[in-house]
């Protein structure tokens, strides 16, 4: 016998229209949301590269052991190395998260498209970072004490820097001066042979902000 055909109502049209429906949303529902995982790892590596900062800049980059970041930051040692396998790989993405914090704060201004936005960025990195009582350079020091090879990307990075500033200001000649200035400052926060106290940098930093205005 021919099976007979079967029967559709608008009811079970409806039905089955609205359990795929759904079926489509819970897939959707857990496609969506796998952050939580992640998001837990990113924390994880932000504490750990936060330690070995905090310890570089308190104790000195000799003292930085992976040992002492773990503990500094509440991981186990194997936790620490899940996300950074050597105290190499810790320096390199020391290096990559004191210059990453540049890069940002500089392509946030200058797809703003307004002249010395640029200039003005790194300007303002530079004092929110003195501003919190942050080393600009602890991370840094302590990954160009393990290793000096890391000072190519460092220059790589700064020569980028200095090439996007002075394309966006109105007088690359200052804009450089001001560039130079802050690496000054910065390489004697570096090598701790500071000759201004804190309130006389800041006082140059308002009069080199205003000049950039001007």
């Amino acid at each position: 016998m021919i099976p007979e055909p079967r029967r559709y109502t608008v009811w079970s049209v409806k039905s089955t229209i609205l359990e795929n429906s759904c079926a489509h949303q819970e897939e959707r529902h857990v496609i969506e949301h796998p952050a939580p995982e992640i998001s837990r790892k990113s924390d994880t590596r932000r504490r750990i590269l936060d330690a070995a900062e905090a310890l570089a800049r308190c104790e000195g980059s000799g003292n930085l052991s992976l040992d002492a970041v773990a503990a500094r930051a509440g991981v186990s040692k194997g936790g620490l190395l899940y996300h950074f396998p050597s105290k190499g790989r810790l320096m390199e993405a020391l290096v990559e998260d004191y210059l990453g914090r540049f890069a940002a704060a500089l392509g946030a201004e200058e797809r703003t498209g307004q002249p010395d936005a640029v200039i003005r960025a790194y300007v303002t990195q530079f004092r929110t970072e003195c501003r919190d009582k942050k080393k600009p350079a602890s991370g840094l020091l302590a990954a160009l004490a393990e290793d000096p090879d890391m000072l190519s990307p460092v220059r790589r990075h700064e020569s980028d820097f200095l090439a996007r500033i002075r394309a966006n200001a109105s007088d690359p000649q200052m804009a450089t001066l001001a560039f130079l200035a802050i690496n000054g400052l910065r390489a004697m926060d570096l090598l701790n042979t500071q000759v201004l106290p804190p309130d006389e940098v800041d006082t140059l930093l308002d009069w080199l902000g205003k000049r950039l205005e001007s």
